[in-house]
């Protein structure tokens, strides 16, 4: 991968994200993406063979679009100053937890998990957490797990969730509104000769986290 390729790109869409700059630029945007679609596809045979349950096999059934969606947006500029792929079993669609790559200059990172599940995987979830707490918790405060992901991502209820006692000792376990992690990383990180290995040994971390969600969506 050409990091340099995509992080100038990137970076000049920050501070030209409008339709005509696309327009003029449309052939840095193709060569970007392919630098990046060539490194997901590089990334997913790594992948797989840390976790079975992934049956892609492109980067193109992982790769988010570019174009933002700006109907009900008060932010109107129409696209997204990152490359990001989400690598799950059924693809970037999938309710299942995946592994995602957030490539963005000054933001970037690394990480996974269930983003706004569905109220029904939810709630199992938390059903799941509810009834044996023991299990997560030695998920993610794992010593290893913890240097890459401190925190659950994402927002968390104010108050215990809905058919959930509030007496209950792990109740800020059940709080989260998303199951995802993020580990940031610099911009130097891509830069790096062994770039593909470091995203892969973040995500064999991952792998128990991701591996606990999966097994309550199979039964959901």
């Amino acid at each position: 991968m050409n990091a340099k390729i995509i992080f100038e790109f990137l970076l000049d869409l920050k501070f030209n994200n409008n339709r005509n700059w696309f327009k003029e630029n449309h052939d840095r945007y193709q060569c970007a993406r392919s630098e990046f679609e060539q490194f997901v596809d590089s990334l997913i045979p790594e992948i797989r063979q840390i976790d079975d349950s992934i049956n892609v096999t492109s980067a193109k059934e992982c790769l988010f679009r570019i174009f933002r969606d700006v109907r009900f947006s008060k932010d109107k500029e129409p696209y997204k100053t990152n490359f990001g792929a989400y690598i799950a079993k059924d693809g970037r669609k999938s309710p299942y937890a995946g592994y995602y790559v957030h490539f963005e200059p000054d933001d970037s990172f690394i990480g996974g998990g269930i983003y706004m599940p569905e109220p029904s995987i939810l709630k199992s979830i938390r059903n799941r957490i509810f009834e044996n707490p023991e299990v997560y918790k030695n998920i993610i405060r794992n010593g290893k797990f913890n240097m890459y992901f401190p925190d659950i991502y994402g927002e968390q209820l104010k108050t215990a969730p809905k058919g959930f006692p509030k007496d209950f000792p792990d109740i800020d376990l059940l709080k989260n509104k998303h199951y995802a992690v993020a580990h940031q990383v610099s911009n130097s990180f891509w830069f790096e000769k062994n770039v593909l290995n470091a995203v892969v040994d973040i995500f064999k971390v991952q792998y128990d986290f991701n591996r606990f969600l999966n097994d309550i969506i199979m039964k959901t």
